[in-house]
């Protein structure tokens, strides 16, 4: 049998995973002749950590996903340094702007996205970005923060997003003198509400950020600073931009595909030619929020089934929201439903099925909200509280009855060992082979399982084997618990 010709276009997390699962599935290569295509010379890395390299607790190759002779060692066809630039879906061929071009059987997008520059004066300039303005999205964004960054230097960052957070923590640990500016009246807050993101303003404020919120910026001029809305002026030698990003559909517009706000798939994650699939942040998905990772590798999981016809009925359902804010010293999960509401305590009435349960303490920087329906986590928003995180994350991809005793769920007290690994009352024996112990990384139970069996028989041995507990390290408890759960049962 003549293998499949699947080219890949884009060798970021998505198309890196895509990499990985089908290679996983097709190791000799007999099913797929894979081809991987990517715009940034560097291998695949993890851009969820970023920011602990902007922070410096992580080096670059740290981050790193694939070695550098992954592509040779499994057969791999893998062009980096270059992107496609056009496509002609009736020959099936796509070109390179190397000159090369490349003949498909299945072409994959998984082209990213790319950052949004808010339309300011002096931002941008004809070449690109002005003197002085970094987007925060790759790793050359990252390693040109860090040689821009020194102590005492004023830093104005645009956004007071997640991204736009763990960048102005990252450089406020580095010594420089950061500044947000974020139009709402809170930050993050399409997560949080008010009193949520006041307590994590105070827990940055703490760590050296200031913040102009409810305010935007109407201007810049390189080595002077930034001009604000309301005509305040702040000192800038460096101006780092995390507004937000837009998917990258170009190339699949111009080739006639649907484009909405991303490349329009189905649960097959084909777009409107069937013989193009998308995933990743340049995928539109129903039920799929966008600029997450976790959606790509469960994307990446399914259309590997697909392409190497491992199970061909595979089919992409949508997502769990889990998000993290990852800066040090920072402890913030937001997950399910959103909690950016107002509390929805008034009237229970209205909607006695649904239970919301809230911890406001800012003077020890922590809150709590809980949103409940049917005794199901529906919801959270936690910060400071990293124990309740862990579980509480567990019980809502779980989908299983919480403890009746709410504040003690919340305050992580009153749980056995078990529980503090899972949920509830059961033991990590308990928890499902497919649960996602490690979001940073996408590792799984069974993942953990297989790397103890082979001899990884100590945390940092399953830290080192599987990644675990390297990024943000919001799952630290729950691989010590399986960890010890291994160890007892062995």
């Amino acid at each position: 049998m003549t293998p499949r010709r699947v080219v890949v276009l884009g060798y970021g997390m998505a198309g890196a995973r895509l990499a990985d699962e089908v290679v996983r599935r097709d190791p000799d290569g007999e099913r797929v002749a894979l081809t991987v295509v990517g715009d940034e010379p560097h291998p695949a890395y993890n851009r969820v950590l970023l920011s602990s390299v902007l922070a410096g607790s992580l080096s670059a190759d740290a981050v790193r996903l694939h070695e550098p002779g992954w592509a040779a060692a499994h057969g791999v066809d893998l062009r980096v340094g270059t992107r496609a630039c056009r496509l002609d879906r009736r020959a099936r061929r796509v070109w390179l702007a190397d000159g090369a071009a490349l003949d498909y059987d299945t072409l994959v997008l998984a082209t990213g996205s790319t950052p949004w520059l808010p339309p300011v004066e002096g931002l941008a300039c004809p070449g690109g970005l002005a003197d002085g303005v970094v987007a925060f999205r790759t790793l050359d964004d990252c390693e040109r923060l860090v040689a821009a960054a020194r102590p005492g230097a004023p830093v104005v960052v645009v956004g007071g997003g997640l991204l736009g957070l763990e960048a102005a923590r990252g450089l406020a640990g580095r010594g420089s003198l950061v500044t947000v500016v974020h139009p709402a009246s809170h930050l993050l807050n399409r997560q949080l509400d008010a009193a949520a993101g006041g307590v994590l303003a105070a827990t940055l404020r703490d760590a050296g950020v200031e913040f102009r919120l409810g305010r935007g910026v109407a201007g810049y001029v390189p080595g002077d600073g930034v001009k604000l809305d309301d005509g305040t002026h702040l000192d800038a030698e460096l101006v780092v931009v995390a507004a937000g990003v837009r998917a990258e559909t170009a190339l699949a517009r111009d080739a006639g595909l649907a484009v909405e706000h991303g490349v329009v798939v189905d649960d097959a994650l084909r777009t409107s030619d069937g013989r193009i699939h998308a995933l990743g942040d340049c995928a539109q998905h129903p039920s799929t929020a966008s600029g997450l990772v976790q959606p790509a590798w469960e994307q990446a999981a399914v259309l590997a089934d697909l392409l190497t016809g491992t199970d061909v009925a595979a089919r992409y359902r949508g997502t769990a929201v889990v998000t993290r804010l990852k800066a040090r010293g920072v402890e913030l999960t937001a997950l399910g439903e959103s909690c950016s509401e107002p509390d929805e305590f008034g009237d229970p009435d209205a909607d006695p099925d649904v239970e919301v349960v809230r911890v406001h303490d800012p003077a020890r920087r922590r809150y709590a909200k809980l949103v409940l329906r049917h005794d199901r986590v529906t919801g959270a928003a936690l910060l400071g509280f990293p124990d309740a995180a862990a579980v509480l994350t567990q019980l809502h991809d779980r989908a299983v009855p919480a403890p009746a005793d709410r504040l003690a769920l919340l305050l992580g007290r009153a749980l056995p060992t078990g529980a503090r690994a899972t949920g509830g009352n059961a033991s990590p024996a308990d928890l499902p082979g497919s649960a996602i112990v490690c979001r940073c990384n996408s590792v799984t139970k069974a993942a953990l399982v297989t790397a103890w069996r082979s001899g990884a028989t100590t945390v940092d041995g399953l830290s080192a084997r599987t990644r675990a507990a390297t990024g943000c390290g919001g799952c630290t408890d729950t691989v010590c618990g399986i960890a010890d759960w291994l160890a007892s049962s062995s």
